[in-house]
């Protein structure tokens, strides 16, 4: 298991008073689910579960309950799922959920002023990047995307502004080199919902201190377009390999060969010198297996692949059916 190190912002560790707080909850995907999961486990009670409407899901777009109503319901816990924020109907209903806190993962929508001002103590936050790097909608993304080698999550108070509210503890976590956006989301979700079991004690000793954020150094992760995985094999070697493993499992990255779409889901660097062979050439090595050259003449091992319409597989796999003509090339990308 991957060893966390945690770091207070501000002050050393209090140990935690025996109070028990009521904690309203907001949140949506699996990422948000391992934190309410770990709030259940606590002293404190999670006295309901907000999340967004029940929506169409998976590649047979059937309509499905989000992982946290999942969880909640499992738990016995109220649910809520509501469609305006700013309703008195609702808020009143909150109200009377006598909460003394608010947590957020990953809830999916901007929370009003009026909202935030309910819980006794406020709403904190549970972000998945070192801020004030990555505030946004798709930070681990962002952070796979740009061959970061390291990660995080920061509790943070919510404010109006997106995620710019002061610092209360934050959580380091390393990004191997192959890793894909879906393995460091797990990772995170992992040690953020840890972080933020050990923040909620803290608020309830009233031992916690609040880091303002240096907005000069803050960064911006958007929510990502769909058509952001089309490959151009003109980059260099180590962007390509960070859009394949930084768009797994969504979007993906994909690619064209003889008109056909491929999906490319994990590819894999070689440490060699770069060839004499143009921008998306095709090759097989007897070692490697399947390999395509990039912009910089650089190799990589294309490790999985998904053919349009049919299950991902290895890409030896794709070679057995798919037997590659000297000279075969993707397709360059965008306008090429």
């Amino acid at each position: 298991r991957t060893a966390y190190r945690a770091d207070a912002a501000g002050g050393p560790m209090v140990t935690p008073a025996s109070s028990r707080l009521r904690v309203v909850f907001f949140g949506t995907p699996a990422f948000a689910a391992s934190t309410l999961r770990a709030l259940l486990a606590s002293r404190h009670e999670v006295v309901a579960a907000v999340t967004q409407p029940d929506r169409p899901r998976g590649r047979g777009q059937r309509v499905s309950a989000s992982p946290v109503k999942e969880v909640a319901t499992d738990a016995g816990i109220p649910v809520f799922q509501p469609t305006r924020l700013r309703s008195d109907e609702w808020l009143a209903e909150v109200t009377a959920l006598d909460a003394d806190l608010g947590v957020v993962a990953a809830y999916g929508r901007l929370l009003p002023d009026a909202l935030l001002a309910i819980p006794r103590l406020g709403m904190i936050n549970v972000h998945a990047s070192l801020l004030p790097r990555y505030r946004g909608a798709s930070p681990i993304h962002q952070a796979v995307l740009s061959g970061d080698t390291e990660t995080g999550v920061t509790i943070m108070r919510v404010v109006r502004e997106l995620d710019a509210g002061p610092m209360l503890a934050t959580a380091r976590v390393p990004i191997a080199p192959d890793a894909t956006t879906g393995e460091v989301e797990a990772e995170l979700a992992e040690a953020g919902a840890a972080l933020l079991v050990e923040v909620v004690d803290r608020l309830s000793a009233g031992h916690v201190t609040e880091v303002a954020q240096d907005d000069r150094l803050a960064t911006h992760a958007p929510r990502l377009e769909k058509d952001r995985g089309l490959i151009d094999w003109t980059q260099d070697a180590a962007t390509i390999h960070n859009q394949v493993r930084g768009l797994q499992p969504w979007p993906g990255a994909w690619t064209y060969l003889d008109g056909h779409r491929l999906g490319i889901r994990r590819t894999r660097h070689i440490a060699d010198a770069s060839v004499d062979a143009s921008a998306g050439t095709l090759g097989v090595d007897p070692v490697e297996g399947l390999t395509v050259t990039c912009g910089d003449g650089r190799r990589l091992v294309l490790v999985e692949v998904q053919p349009e319409g049919r299950r991902a597989m290895a890409a030896r796999d794709f070679l057995a059916g798919h037997p590659v003509e000297p000279g075969a090339r993707f397709e360059l990308g965008p306008n090429r």
